[in-house]
């Protein structure tokens, strides 16, 4: 039977890896991910799926933060999107675990590293091949200075396998087979193709969501807001290019048309971007949007301040709810 439930949906993602009944199939996918020849036996979930998310409650409360046997912090989070400053938010997020271990008069040597892991449904970094891109501390030729700051970017469009090679994946692979196709592949067929009980446990996970009508009506809600915040921020894009498209012809005419052109295509994509942003941001906090023809008008630092701004008050509201 196809159960229709995407695993990419934050809902359903959050309840497979951040419960702590299910916490084997979370020990199996920070093994996929960060792998190592000492393997993690156990992950405490530090803010598990309580069950009482609502239609409007925040994206940004489902990611997944968890402590493995081993000391090390760890946050993960799945991206439908490439918002703006996606880096840097990942960056601030470890960077924070990590910092904020530190207590009072305790020595530095007592950090344990912090690692941000993100599942992302489009390339942040499509000239780079890899499935799993893996950041840390290095000098530039290469030498590691220190891996207590980590960051793991899993692109899920760069899977290269399918269904009739994927008995040749690595656990990571077939993770993000499971991110892509479990909604569209019948589940015993599935089972079949991902033997791995943890992953046959995470299909039961998605079973369930399925079957049980108060938690497929949260599912059906947190898919319809996400697919919106989607088709809002590609509609700001959308008019930004337009707006820069025009600009860069009609700066083309006084300063060479190509040239204009081009500058002006690149100036709107990155307006859409930062708008479209702002707007996903003021709905997340629900408080009243700004029109996209307001915002256009908004110089480009003084909107760069605005979605920093906005960002801190959707952290701060996240930390107050938990």
């Amino acid at each position: 039977m196809i159960i229709g439930i995407h695993a990419t949906v934050d809902l359903a993602f959050k309840m497979m890896l951040g419960s702590p009944e299910h916490s084997a199939i979370t020990v199996h996918f920070l093994n996929a991910v960060l792998g190592g020849s000492t393997r993690i036996q156990q992950a405490t979930i530090l803010n598990p799926f309580l069950g009482n998310t609502a239609e409007d409650d925040k994206l940004s409360i489902l990611d997944i933060k968890a402590q493995d046997d081993r000391g090390r912090w760890i946050n993960i989070e799945m991206q439908t999107s490439l918002a703006a400053g996606l880096v840097q938010r990942l960056t601030y997020y470890a960077s924070r675990l990590y910092a904020d271990q530190l207590g009072q008069g305790q020595p530095y040597k007592s950090l344990c590293p912090a690692i941000s892991i993100c599942v992302l449904q489009k390339a942040a970094f499509p000239d780079l091949p890899q499935l799993h891109l893996d950041f840390r501390l290095r000098e530039r030729g290469g030498d590691l200075l220190s891996d207590d700051l980590q960051i793991h970017l899993i692109e899920l469009p760069k899977l290269r396998l399918g269904a009739h090679n994927i008995h040749e994946a690595s656990p990571l692979e077939r993770w993000a087979f499971l991110f892509l196709n479990a909604h569209r592949i019948d589940m015993d067929e599935l089972r079949c193709l991902l033997p791995d009980p943890e992953i046959g446990a995470a299909m039961e996970v998605l079973e369930m969501i399925s079957r049980t009508p108060e938690t497929r009506d949260v599912y059906e809600a947190r898919l319809k807001a996400q697919r919106d915040a989607e088709a809002q921020l590609d509609y700001a894009l959308t008019e930004g290019l337009a707006k820069g498209h025009a600009e860069g012809l009609a700066k083309g005419h006084a300063e060479g048309l190509a040239k204009g052109h081009a500058e002006g295509l690149v100036k709107g994509r990155a307006e859409g971007e930062q708008i479209g942003q702002i707007r996903q941001l003021q709905r997340l906090l629900r408080i009243a949007q700004t029109s996209p023809d307001e915002l256009s008008q908004v110089p480009r630092a003084e909107r760069l301040v605005k979605i920093e701004e906005l960002e801190r008050q959707l952290e701060e509201r996240g930390e107050s709810d938990r």
